[in-house]
Parts: C-alpha cells; sequence; structure tokens
C-alpha cells in the first residue's frame, strides 16, 4: 500500500510526503518537514510506523498536534485522517499499489517515416459534422461509427478518474477500428513531455512490448496533424525475421489530442497483418475519437482541482476551528468527542455562548463514520419563522410570492451527513413539532409540497439556554427535548479551566499575527497576568476578540499589558488591593515615569521612547490613553 502526507494547508501546500518511512515534523532544520512557523515547535511531531500501523505523536509541542480537529497525544492514524500542526494541515492517502494492464509501451527509434501526413481541421471531421454525413459511402459504416462515438461521450463524462480514463479510451476503439494494438499518451501540462502512458497488444498479449516511433510521437506533437501509414506496395511485401517467421511491414494511426490548439496526448494504433489496412475513415473516426477523450480528460484534471480547492478551503475552515486546552476540563470534552463520534445518536450540546459549542459539533462529524459527507450549520436564531422553515425544508416552486424555482433545504443539502442546529431553544413552536417528526420518522414535507422526502442524517443540536427550565416553563417541547437529549454535554466556561488561557491566548496571537502579517515573540508577563485573572464572561470567544485587537494595535513584538481591552485592564487587581484601586495606581504610575523621563528630554518623545525601551508610537498611543499632552517642553518665564 502506498500512503504518502498530502499538504492541502498552509505554507507547504500542494506538496507531497511519503510516508515509507519515520518521519518528523517540526520548525528545526533537521526535521523531515520542515515548518517554518512561529506556532510550531522545535521538534513538534512524529508519525512512526508500529506494528505495520501509522501512529502519530505529540513531542511535547506548546500549541498541541491535532487529527481531525481533537488535540492527541498520541493516535493509530487512518486514511482520510487530517493532521493539523500550525498552520498546515495534512492529509493522510493511502492506496493500494496500482495493478499493471495491459502490454508495456517501449519507445523505438525508426529513421525518416514514408508517411501520408493530414492536416485535418474541424470542418473536415465528417462525424461532427452532420451536414457532411450524407457523402459517406457506406450507410452502415457509418451508423455504426456515429453509435460507437455517441457510447463513447456517454463513457467519458461519467469518468472522474485521469489514470482509468485512457483504458477505457483504448478498449471503446478497438470497438469500432480493426487495429491489433495500440496506445494512449498523455503528456504534462506545462510540456510536451510525456507524463503517462497505457498500451494494449490484444493479439499478442501482455506479454508482448507495444512499440511506438519516437519520431511518430515528434511530427503529431510538433504538426498538430494526424499521421495515417496505410502501406506503400513496397511495405507489403512479406519478409522473415531472425526466427523464420513471416512478417509484414505494419500500418498505423496516430491522432493529436487538442486542447486550444495544445497537444495534451496522442493516440496510436497499428497493425501487422496482411488482411487488415487501416484507412483515412478510420483516421477521421480516430480524430473526432481523439476530440471527445479531450474533453474527458479535461473533465477529469478539472474535478481534480475542484477536490483538491475544496480541501484547501475545508483546511482553512478548520485552522480557526480547532479546539485548544490541555486541562482536566477539556480532557473530558475531547474524551467525550471520542467516545460519541464513532456512534449515530443525537447530541445535545450545552454552555455559555463562545464556549465552542460548534466547534464540539465539528469534531464530532470530523471523527465519525460520516466525515467525508457534508456538515451542515443553520443558526436557529438567525431568521424569523417563515425564511426558517424554508431554509431547513427548503420550498417547491411557487410555495409563495418568492419562490419562483424548487430549493433543496439545509436537510436535504446534509443528506448522507450531518446537520448542527445551533440555538435550538429558538425555533418556534410550530417549528419545533415538524422538527420532532423529522427526528422521530426520519423524513419530511418541504414547503409547498405533498410527497414525503426520506433523509439519512446525523443531528447535533446545541443550545445556551436551560432547556428543561424551557420545557418546565412550557417554552419548549418536553418530547422534542428528549428526542434531542439522547446524549449531552455541557462545555465548561473559561472561567472553570483558566489553565488553558495562556494556551489559548498563544494560540490566538499566533493565528492573527499570520493573518496580519507580523512577527510576534509572545505574551509578556504582565499581560498574561491580566488575562489569567479576568472572568471572561464571553468565554473563549472574548479571548480571540482580546488577542486579535492585541495583535493589530501594539507596536512591539511582544503583547503588553497596554494593548489589551479596557475590559481586562479595568478588572486587574492583585493581592489585598481592590480592582479599580490597583488600575488606578498602575495608571499614576505610568504618568509619573513618562513625565519625569519627557522632562529629562526635554519634551522629545522620541528620545524618551528611546530612555523608556519601547516603540515611539507606541509612546504616543499610551501617552493618549493616559491623557498627557503630546508636548511637554517646560516653559521659561520671561
Amino acid at each position: 500500500m502506498t500512503t504518502r502526507l498530502l499538504v492541502i494547508g498552509g505554507p507547504l501546500r500542494k506538496s507531497e510526503f511519503s510516508l515509507s518511512a519515520d518521519i518528523a515534523l517540526g520548525r528545526a532544520p533537521d526535521n523531515a518537514i520542515h515548518l517554518e512557523d512561529p506556532a510550531v515547535s522545535p521538534h513538534h511531531c512524529k508519525i512512526a510506523w508500529r506494528d505495520g500501523l501509522l501512529v502519530l505523536s505529540d513531542l511535547e509541542s506548546h500549541s498541541g498536534t491535532f487529527v481531525n480537529g481533537i488535540p492527541i497525544k498520541e493516535r493509530e492514524l487512518q486514511a482520510g485522517d487530517e493532521i493539523t500542526v500550525g498552520r498546515s494541515v495534512f492529509l493522510l492517502e493511502a492506496k493500494e499499489p496500482e495493478r499493471t494492464y495491459g502490454s508495456t509501451l517501449r519507445m523505438v527509434e525508426e529513421e525518416a517515416l514514408n508517411t501520408r501526413t493530414l492536416n485535418l481541421q474541424p470542418d473536415e471531421l465528417v462525424h461532427l459534422q452532420p451536414q457532411s454525413l450524407a457523402a459517406l459511402s457506406r450507410p452502415a459504416r457509418m451508423a455504426r461509427n456515429l453509435s460507437a462515438l455517441l457510447q463513447i461521450s456517454k463513457a467519458i463524462g461519467s469518468l472522474r478518474d485521469e489514470e482509468s480514463l485512457p483504458w477505457q479510451l483504448l478498449g471503446l476503439i478497438f470497438d469500432v477500428i480493426p487495429a491489433e494494438r495500440g496506445a494512449v499518451l498523455l503528456l504534462e501540462e506545462d510540456s510536451d513531455e510525456v507524463r503517462s502512458r497505457v498500451a494494449w497488444d490484444r493479439v499478442l498479449g501482455p506479454d508482448h512490448p507495444v512499440q511506438v516511433s519516437r519520431e511518430v510521437v515528434r511530427r503529431v506533437i510538433a504538426e498538430r496533424s494526424a499521421l495515417l501509414n496505410n502501406g506503400s506496395e513496397a511495405q507489403k511485401v512479406s519478409s522473415t525475421d531472425e526466427t523464420g517467421e513471416t512478417t509484414w511491414q505494419r500500418s498505423f494511426l496516430s491522432a493529436p489530442m487538442l486542447s486550444n490548439e495544445r497537444p495534451i496526448g496522442i493516440i496510436y494504433l497499428e497493425s501487422s497483418s496482411p488482411t487488415i489496412t487501416l484507412t483515412q475513415e478510420d483516421l477521421q473516426l480516430l480524430t473526432a475519437i481523439a476530440g471527445l477523450g479531450v474533453i474527458g480528460i479535461e473533465n477529469a484534471r478539472q474535478y481534480e482541482r475542484l477536490r483538491s480547492e475544496n480541501q484547501r478551503l475545508r483546511a482553512n475552515v478548520n485552522l480557526t476551528h480547532d479546539m485548544v486546552g490541555r486541562g482536566a476540563r477539556m480532557r473530558e470534552v475531547y474524551q467525550f468527542i471520542e467516545r460519541v463520534a464513532p456512534r449515530d445518536s443525537t447530541v445535545l450540546i450545552c454552555g455559555e455562548s463562545g464556549t465552542g459549542k460548534e466547534l464540539v459539533a465539528r469534531a464530532i462529524h470530523k471523527n465519525s463514520p460520516r466525515k467525508k459527507e457534508p456538515f451542515v450549520a443553520l443558526n436557529c436564531a438567525a431568521l424569523t419563522e417563515t425564511l426558517m422553515e424554508s431554509e431547513l425544508f427548503g420550498h417547491e416552486k411557487g410555495a409563495f410570492t418568492s419562490a419562483i424555482a424548487q430549493k433543496k433545504g439545509f436537510l436535504e443539502v446534509a443528506e448522507g451527513g450531518t446537520i448542527f442546529l445551533d440555538e435550538i431553544g429558538e425555533l418556534s413552536p410550530i417549528l419545533q413539532a415538524k422538527l420532532l417528526r423529522v427526528l422521530q420518522e426520519r423524513e419530511f414535507v418541504r414547503v409547498g409540497g405533498t410527497r414525503p422526502i426520506k433523509v439519512n442524517l446525523r443531528f447535533l443540536a446545541a443550545t445556551n439556554k436551560d432547556l428543561q427550565k424551557a420545557v418546565r416553563e412550557e417554552k419548549f417541547r418536553s418530547d422534542l427535548f428528549h428526542r434531542l437529549n439522547v446524549i449531552s454535554i455541557i462545555l465548561p466556561a473559561l472561567r472553570e479551566h483558566p489553565e488553558d488561557i495562556p494556551v489559548l491566548a498563544a494560540h490566538f496571537s499566533a493565528l492573527h499575527a499570520t493573518n496580519c502579517n507580523r512577527t510576534m515573540s509572545g505574551i509578556s508577563y504582565d499581560a498574561l497576568a491580566l488575562l489569567t485573572q479576568y472572568d471572561w464572561p464571553g468565554n473563549v470567544r472574548e479571548l480571540e476578540n482580546a488577542m486579535e485587537r492585541a495583535v493589530v494595535v501594539g507596536s512591539s513584538d511582544r503583547i503588553l499589558a497596554e494593548d489589551l481591552p479596557e475590559t481586562v485592564l479595568d478588572s486587574a487587581h492583585s493581592d489585598g488591593i481592590a480592582p479599580a484601586q490597583y488600575h488606578d495606581s498602575i495608571r499614576k504610575l505610568k504618568k509619573q515615569l513618562i513625565l519625569g523621563t519627557l522632562e529629562q528630554t526635554d519634551g522629545n518623545i522620541t528620545e524618551a521612547a528611546k530612555l523608556l525601551g519601547v516603540h515611539a508610537n507606541y509612546l504616543h498611543r499610551l501617552m493618549r490613553n493616559l491623557g498627557l499632552r503630546p508636548a511637554m517642553k517646560k516653559q521659561t518665564m520671561p
């Protein structure tokens, strides 16, 4: 099995690394995967083979190693796992070794060819020009060719794998052109070098190689034209080879696969039988097939590009959706996710605003058997009742005035995957009843529709309300609550695990420093003390906002106390000193220090900043915050 890491996010995006041996990741240059990222430790993690299994181990990194959004110490990896290290996201891909089909292809040197070159333009391809079909002398052959083109077009339209497409194409060609052997060569997208080749000798078998002249390939690429050698009289004379067997000079066809007048591949067919002669009509058909093949290859390549782009975009989203925290309360959350993710039960996630309820929902989905299917999130508090019903269930054309076309709802979009209903306590009583039916019967009806639609979904819900109290007050249906509350968890508020504040602060500062293209060396001791003392009523979301502000407004390469929001500064306290008194004392000390320094420099702020060891811009901002005037020069009396 071939195993490799694909980089789908971060500085090394679009790179790939083989996992044939153990591999280390980190910021230090001696790592096999060297990541220039301040959020990555010098020796961050490693992937090692143990008894035929891949195991990822975190090496006590300061920012953690994540698998499918969950921080790990050690974990066995499986194909499809997403590994996040700092800003980089890796996708583990494992493929069975490719089996060899058909014959091998051998490129040979030949002298100048006695061939007839045909420069076929689109208007000369009779099989693609209806007005030219009447000119064909054999209507039966024409009908068969058109049927073959239709069959090939259908087959190619359903293929999404560029590797299997040439084999399918070659097999379909043999059904309509009497060649004994053939090959399809695909070229690099940015050069004329051959990137892949398939060949098939259907007479002598797979043990016999198919030989293709380099001169044929060169001429087809250079002239963008098809070549036909249907044998001159001299070539039809038989000869005897070394084994004493009679051989015949071959006849062959070769057509380019052109995309925007640039060759992306070549199709080659040949026959050495004295009873088979490849004709110009065969070449016409082959050229038409080559045109269809181009469409198939371009579709396959575009599909792969879109798949890679989708992975990259998902990776970018995941970079901001990894949970951080190593305290006991957060370890309980990770253990809960690992237990419930493999199951299909409904999960109710409770907790204050900003505690990361959606992050938990995404982590459950990403670690479940449904992880390759859609994850759809809907905020039940963001829409009116009418819009919410349409968004959730979809609507039929004409269901209401603006319903000009049928629309699928979030339930249909999430088919096979997971739907996450945030702020479920805000649903109206009518929608609560309709959602209850979906949970019970796994079916629903679009707005304005009559036909029930079955769905295969996993339901996750979240709320910051006390639903049991809402049930007692008859504001929430008790039967719906019991349907949702199959498995539940209450996420801890940030004040309940303050030991994680430094790790979270470092994570968010590194994240936003990268977004702002700044280099940050860390957080000052005073700032960290203020962060850990603050109560954080907005929880992790408020902490992230505070760190983003500090990165944006700060002038130093470290986050200082003065860079933090006023709410954090105002709440500062120390032992035996009331918060307001403490903060007021700090402000007075700052004023005295700045005024004294300015007096030494005769009001020169730049010189004062040097004496204080801060940037001049920072001193200007600090003076404004403290209510000090920029000009502090001493006035002398006349």
